[in-house]
């Protein structure tokens, strides 16, 4: 049944982009070296392509950059995609994105994009609603909730919970307007893993998971690209 309920989300999102709709285009801001932002975010462009017809474009760098190529995607993107780390852009460069925040068009990010810029300290707080504080230690079977008061939200369709190893990054208060939709626990701590936020009339995903192995599990994908069609407006 899971499976059927699976095709079903796919063949709903399919419809939408055949119906002669136009296609989401999504730019993406990849540079996270510790976690292969690069390597994650490359396949899952191709799998959006396939399955939705979903147009990326990207900004490839590594941590800590002070200039990146590629920018001038975000002139014709829908949907900015943040899987970076502390950049140091400067000028023109880090003003583009800024001005994408303040403009509030949608925002999808991903684990360090809670401290993506140097720049832009306060995106974790004034965009995210988050409050990164740092990360626990590596350890085994992580559990994977979902927020009971948010089980019904069509980012969480077909969604159980689940079991994977690795660090909780520390969010310890939420903006009041955030909407938690997955919390995790380990032996020794828990935190919200993934939620979305109106803010004013930005449309907001943020996630702490995306290591390389949650690229390659259905479940944390088939939610970031729901997420991906809600930040959108679609």
């Amino acid at each position: 049944m899971k499976r059927f309920l699976w095709v079903g989300v796919f063949l709903a999102l399919a419809c939408l982009t055949s119906a002669g709709a136009e296609p989401v285009r999504v730019h993406m801001l990849s540079g996270s070296a510790e976690y292969r932002s690069e390597e994650s975010l490359l396949g899952w462009a191709e799998r959006l392509e396939e399955l939705y017809g979903v147009q990326s474009s990207f900004s490839l760098g590594t941590d800590k950059v002070a200039a990146v190529a590629g920018l001038e995607g975000l002139e014709k993107a829908d949907v900015l995609v943040f899987f970076c780390r502390r950049w140091e852009l400067e000028g023109e460069q880090a003003q583009c994105i800024v001005d994408w925040c303040e403009a509030g068009k949608p925002v999808l990010a991903i684990r360090t994009a809670s401290h993506a810029f140097q720049f832009y300290q306060e995106f974790d707080s004034k965009v995210l609603g988050g409050s990164y504080s740092g990360h626990g230690p590596a350890e085994e079977g992580i559990r994977i909730q979902i927020v009971e008061a948010n089980a019904s939200d069509p980012i969480l369709y077909g969604l159980e919970g689940w079991t994977r190893p690795g660090k909780l990054y520390r969010n310890p208060e939420l903006a009041a307007d955030v909407e938690a939709l997955l919390r995790a626990s380990s032996p020794t701590e828990e935190a919200p893993v993934a939620w979305k936020r109106v803010n004013g009339t930005q449309r907001v995903f943020y996630s702490s998971l995306g290591v390389p192995a949650d690229f390659r599990d259905e479940r944390f994908l088939g939610m970031l690209e729901r997420a991906l069609f809600w930040v959108a407006g679609r």
